[in-house]
């Protein structure tokens, strides 16, 4: 369980993050999304303690987070993947990490090869890795004690088709195992095939949150017709909102039934009628932090 209320962080006139309040329960994936410099990474830093917020609380399993005792043994954290000192090898990492733990060294065998890291690769030294690998890494770091919650920032950056499959799996299963995850990413659509819930933030705020299938079915319908200025004149007359999309069809705030009826009554030609669901959490990103995106750009 993560709890996060209120939790704001400044930096002199500028504030990063404004008043963001969530909860990632048990069981559960939730995906934090936000454009670049929206406030997810401080967030995240403030949640484990490293760097520390201007007002506002978080705790992780009841306790903040530098109250927990031997806090790795609860909670697997991968910020960055460049951290890892790029002199020793993989295998290093792990073995200083369970040594910290209390860990025994049989977990480090146990992570290598649950991540996919041959012998080979956990004998080179980290500035030799790629950063799939790097990644890899990473994420054997942050499972090595068995935690009951993660916390990961663009865990899947890096990582090739294969690599982004395994991942999601594993953190699936972890999910489904009772853990609490936390997961940062810029590949929505990884963020809406694995997470349960999703908190979008912009400009340091939450613009959004909630559960993924109650938000994504609000993201609405796709409809595309060769008469394009009938089937707007039908929309509009039906009292049905909607956004031009750069491909040439529209996003209608409304169930496919709704938009076929309009179309059908004003006997407008369809060639593409469905649920925006693939890309349904882009359109909905996209409109949500809009605003914020402006604001960094102005």
């Amino acid at each position: 369980m993560i709890r996060v209320e209120q939790l704001t962080k400044r930096y002199g006139g500028t504030t990063a993050v404004d008043s963001v309040s969530f909860t990632v329960r048990p069981g559960t994936v939730t995906g934090f999304l936000g454009p670049n410099g929206a406030g997810k990474s401080t967030t995240m830093r403030m949640l484990v303690g490293l760097t520390p917020p201007t007002s506002g609380s978080s705790t992780v399993l009841g306790l903040p987070y530098a109250r927990l005792r031997n806090p790795g043994r609860h909670v697997g954290v991968l910020l960055d993947a460049a951290a890892a000192h790029p002199g020793r090898t993989g295998r290093e990492v792990l073995t200083l990490g369970a040594a910290l733990m209390g860990l025994p060294r049989s977990r480090v065998e146990e992570m290598l090869h649950l991540v996919g890291l041959t012998a080979e690769e956990g004998r080179r030294r980290v500035g030799n890795y790629s950063l799939g690998v790097r990644q890899r890494l990473g994420i054997a770091h942050a499972l090595l004690a068995d935690p009951e919650v993660l916390i990961l920032d663009e865990p899947a950056n890096g990582l090739d088709p294969g690599g982004i499959h395994w991942m999601r799996g594993l953190l699936r299963r972890f999910a489904d195992r009772g853990g609490s995850v936390l997961l940062s990413s810029h590949l929505l659509r990884e963020i809406e095939v694995i997470a349960d819930e999703l908190v979008i933030i912009g400009g340091g705020r939450i613009v959004a949150q909630g559960a993924k299938e109650a938000m994504l079915a609000g993201a609405g319908t796709v409809v595309r017709s060769p008469d394009a200025g009938v089937l707007v004149a039908a929309l509009t007359s039906a009292g049905l909102g909607h956004t031009a999309r750069s491909d040439g069809s529209l996003l209608v705030d409304a169930s496919i039934d709704h938009v076929g009826r309009a179309a059908a009554a004003a006997g407008a030609v369809l060639t593409e009628l469905r649920a925006a669901d693939g890309a349904g959490l882009e359109e909905m990103f996209l409109q949500l932090t809009a605003h914020a995106r402006d604001e960094v750009s102005a």
